[in-house]
Formats: C-alpha cells, sequence, structure tokens
C-alpha cells in the first residue's frame, strides 16, 4: 500500500493544482463545467490535464472532439491525448478511449473503479501540468470516497461544485456540500449551472429555471460563489461540430508534435463564445490565490 501511494505521489508531483468537479445531482452540468473550465485555463496560458473518472457515462472525450482517440502504451505508462499537439498543454484521459465501442456500459462493481481510478492516476503520464480538473459522477460513493483517499498524499487544492438552481437539485448538492466536509476536501466554492437561458437570436437571457438557487446555497454553507453559467445552445453546437482528432492524433504522445499540426480549433472557437467571459472569471477566481 505504501509503494502505491509513493507511485501516486512520484507521478503527481510535477502536479501544481488539482481541482475535483462534484455535484451530487446528476445532470446538472458536471462534464460541460470540467471542459469550460479547462479551456479558459487553457486560454489563460496554463497547462491543463482533465481526468473523467465518470467511468459509467464518460462524456470528456465527446465534450472534446476526440472520441475516437485510444490509449496509447509508453515506455513510463499510459500517454494521455493531447489536444494541442504543437503546445501540448492540453491533455486528457478517460475511460471513453479505453473502450473498444463508445456504446459499450461499464458493469463494474465498486473494488474494480477503484482499481481503475488510481490506474488513471498512478499510470498516466501526466507531466508537468499547472491544473488537473477531474470530472466525477455525480452522487457520494465509491468513485468519490477513492479518489478523495487516493488523493490525499497530494493535497488537492479542493472541489468544484456544480449545481442547477432548482431545489430539487440543491437538495442533493447539499448532500455533496456535506460529503465534502466530511472526508476535509476544501470546498473551492459552487457554480450554479444552467441559470438563465440565452436566446441565440437575440442573446436575450431569460431565467427558465429560477435562478439564484447556487448562491443561496453557497451563502448557507459559507463557501465561495464562483457563479452563474446560463444555458447557451451555441455551446452544444461547439461540442457537437468541433473535432480535434487532427491536432490530437499527431499528439497523442508526448514529445512526438508534429510541427505542422494543425491548430487547435476548439479552443479558439470557445475563446469566441458568449460563455468565456463566464469561465475566464470563475477560471480567475480559483487561480487569485496561486498567482
Amino acid at each position: 500500500m505504501a509503494d502505491q501511494t509513493d507511485a501516486l505521489t512520484e507521478r503527481l508531483r510535477s502536479v501544481k493544482h488539482i481541482i475535483l468537479v462534484l455535484s451530487g445531482k446528476g445532470g446538472v452540468g458536471k462534464s460541460s463545467v470540467s471542459t469550460q473550465l479547462a479551456l479558459a485555463l487553457y486560454g489563460a496560458g496554463h497547462r491543463v490535464g482533465i481526468l473523467d473518472i465518470d467511468l459509467c457515462g464518460p462524456s470528456i472525450p465527446r465534450m472534446l472532439g476526440v472520441a475516437d482517440e485510444r490509449v496509447r502504451q509508453a515506455s513510463a505508462g499510459w500517454a494521455p491525448v493531447y489536444l494541442d499537439a504543437t503546445n501540448q498543454r492540453l491533455c486528457c484521459m478517460s475511460i471513453g478511449f479505453l473502450l473498444a465501442n463508445p456504446d459499450d456500459s461499464v458493469v463494474w462493481r465498486g473494488p474494480k473503479k477503484s482499481a481503475m481510478i488510481k490506474q488513471f492516476l498512478t499510470d498516466v503520464i501526466w507531466g508537468d501540468l499547472d491544473y488537473l480538473i477531474i470530472d466525477t459522477p455525480p452522487g457520494t460513493s465509491d468513485e468519490h470516497i477513492s479518489v478523495v483517499e487516493f488523493l490525499k498524499s497530494v493535497n488537492p487544492d479542493g472541489a468544484v461544485v456544480v449545481t442547477t438552481p432548482q431545489n430539487v437539485a440543491l437538495a442533493d448538492v447539499r448532500k455533496e456540500l456535506n460529503f465534502c466536509r466530511k472526508v476535509r476536501l476544501p470546498i473551492l466554492g459552487v457554480v450554479e449551472n444552467m441559470s438563465g437561458f440565452v436566446c441565440p437570436h437575440c442573446s436575450e437571457c431569460t431565467n427558465v429555471f429560477s435562478s439564484g438557487g447556487g448562491e443561496a446555497m453557497a451563502e448557507e454553507f459559507g463557501v465561495p460563489f464562483l457563479g452563474r453559467v446560463p444555458i447557451d445552445p451555441a455551446l452544444t453546437l461547439l461540442f457537437e461540430t468541433t473535432s480535434s482528432q487532427a491536432d490530437a492524433a499527431t499528439g497523442s504522445t508526448a514529445g512526438n508534435a508534429s510541427p505542422s499540426a494543425t491548430a487547435f480549433p476548439l479552443a479558439q472557437r470557445f475563446r469566441e463564445s458568449q460563455l468565456f467571459p463566464v469561465f475566464s472569471h470563475i477560471a480567475e477566481r480559483l487561480t487569485a490565490d496561486h498567482q
């Protein structure tokens, strides 16, 4: 056990900051928040990795446009998938890269899930990262307990907790905040996702699911409120139509980037979106103490 802890600590030694994205409720947009936060940090010049530990519903590869990529074995371990082969400042790892068919279901009990999470942390060649964003499944069970226990030796920065404004979501997300307190995981703040709807024609924002519930909950628990994120149909279109495969295919193994690799289109298109300023502000708040 000590040897495994040492291996994990050594592997993550060059990762400066680790942020978990959590929520007690499913369907609140944790994966989209994780992706946009990573892109905002990347846009600010940081080296960023995304680890998708939602083993039964991996969404990160599809959102990043690299769903057809596969894990490559290098001499030092598993090489993550790089989205920008030229600079190699954004990489990701997900069980989605291990499935023969993207529609295959992962039918695993807790111990096997825990073993997979540990392998992602100890065997992936994360390299020098400023931030490692860990996207988690909903709830407070095996995956969450395991990842928090595994990361104790490296002192993660804490958790960004995602909710939507409705009471039905807030009731479950309160459990996640209490989970963080029980396992002594610092709470970096609350993000209120799907807070309003941005009209694709006039860009006016309408509160279709109410608004303010996440902020009130953050105040109730005495934790920072990081901001509101509206529903923007353009974001869905962005994730569905932008492919990074041309760049990722040349950059999946560190150190083999082609000088002629194409630019990273997803990052550029996200920078031009209406949600980029929202997540830039959230990223600035999270990184304020690291300057």
